[in-house]
């Protein structure tokens, strides 16, 4: 613990160091930059402080998350602004090697800094800093509905039009402010749709976490083809410490019960027929199953009786479930619901045209619809947030999918 800290200290210092060769060269008034050397020293001295306190049997809190809003708003620019002040030591650097050898009569190796280049970097790092404070103070509750009409050629006639809402990655341990929710939940009974499903990740780690939060969730109304959920990585408490495995096991089982105070069935590696007229679908909800992370879900016992033929729905919070074992499952699933990823939180959208994130970077199906061999996947962004207490680019999403007989995608 003591050498992570070291290393991020002497890693933020460097930071620090680069920075304040721009803010110098563009600041000359001696007040003002002393002013910024004590502001940045207090920054600097709270997030070291914060993370010597870090309770590795508590896990994730808000403070936890203000230093890592704060780390990020105000580090992310300096790096930007780090790598500019890199590229001129290098150019710097090179100049002075090269008049060296040359024998020049220049005086001195390096040449001083320009200012154009500090005001070239100052206004690259106002991006990120924009963004950022973007993300923690309205992109974090941006409510997104999202539609999406699929088709399928074998889909039964009594289900063409069939609507799903989907949610995913509550993570309610993050919220700080009720009426954010509120709208949220107000947005999902708006889509009236037919059947609502929820991917996972109710809690951060705690059940207590989702106590202030069940009134506001079971204001989601009935829906005519039931209320569906599984289970995501971290509501099985694996990311703390815990006194006894007794006392895990009981928030376990505590988190499990959520779902059902909130009126959510939880399917656990098991399956259930909707019936439509004379036709029906199978719902498949699996525990999770993480290529990374935990690998709960059985889809082999989910799916006990069903053949191929069978039109079937899969709910499996991790996507690279689907890229590992589900997309090409001899008993062929025609729609998988996921979501995990958050989108990193962190991105760029421009719907239709470009979407871009890290997290494409570490899973091959992140974001959105994919397709394989007339097999699908849709990957929720998830309605809440985690660790970062933000979002940028990458907004939270309610999820309309609309089941239609045929053979093209809109």
């Amino acid at each position: 613990m003591i050498f992570r800290i070291l290393f991020l200290a002497l890693f933020l210092l460097l930071i620090e160091f680069y920075a304040f060769q721009a803010i110098k060269t563009v600041l000359k008034f001696k007040w003002g930059l002393l002013t910024y050397q004590l502001l940045s020293a207090v920054v600097f001295l709270f997030i070291l402080y914060s993370f010597t306190k870090f309770d590795s049997s508590v896990g994730q809190t808000h403070q936890t998350m203000l230093t890592m809003g704060l780390l990020l708003l105000v580090y992310v620019p300096k790096i930007v602004l780090m790598l500019t002040m890199l590229g001129e030591d290098v150019f710097r650097i090179s100049s002075g090697a090269v008049n060296y050898f040359r024998d020049t009569e220049e005086e001195g190796f390096l040449n001083s800094r320009r200012k154009f280049v500090s005001q070239i970097g100052l206004g690259l790092a106002a991006i990120p800093l924009l963004s950022l404070i973007y993300g923690v103070t309205v992109g974090k509750y941006n409510y997104k509905v999202i539609k999406q009409r699929i088709f399928f050629p074998d889909l039964p006639e009594a289900f063409d039009g069939f609507t799903i809402t989907q949610i995913s990655d509550v993570h309610s341990g993050s919220f700080d402010n009720p009426e954010k929710i509120s709208y949220a939940i107000d947005l999902v009974n708006e889509q009236n749709s037919d059947m609502i499903l929820f991917t996972g990740d109710i809690v951060n780690t705690h059940a207590k976490e989702m106590l202030p939060w069940i009134e506001t969730f079971n204001k989601i109304k009935e829906h005519p083809y039931g209320k569906y959920s599984v289970l995501g990585n971290h509501d099985y408490g694996e990311y703390v410490t815990w006194p006894t495995e007794l006392e895990k096991e009981e928030n376990f089982q505590a988190i499990k019960k959520l779902y059902s105070q909130i009126d959510f069935q939880l399917l656990l590696n098991e399956h259930r027929f909707i019936t439509k007229g004379n036709d029906r679908i199978a719902l498949v909800g699996v525990e999770n199953w993480g290529h990374n992370f935990k690998k709960a879900g059985d889809i082999n016992k989910a799916t006990e009786g069903l053949d191929k033929e069978e039109f079937k729905i899969l709910m499996s919070h991790d996507p690279s479930h689907w890229e590992y074992e589900i997309k090409n499952h001899t008993k062929k699933f025609h729609l998988t619901l996921s979501g995990h990823t958050h989108g990193m939180q962190f991105g760029i959208e421009i719907p239709g045209y470009f979407k871009w994130s890290l997290a494409q970077y570490v899973y091959a199906q992140w974001a959105g619809l994919y397709e394989h061999l007339g097999r699908y996947v849709y990957v929720n962004r998830g309605f809440g947030f985690h660790a970062y207490p933000g979002r940028v680019g990458i907004m939270p999403e309610i999820t309309v999918i609309e089941l239609k007989k045929g053979d093209n995608v809109a």
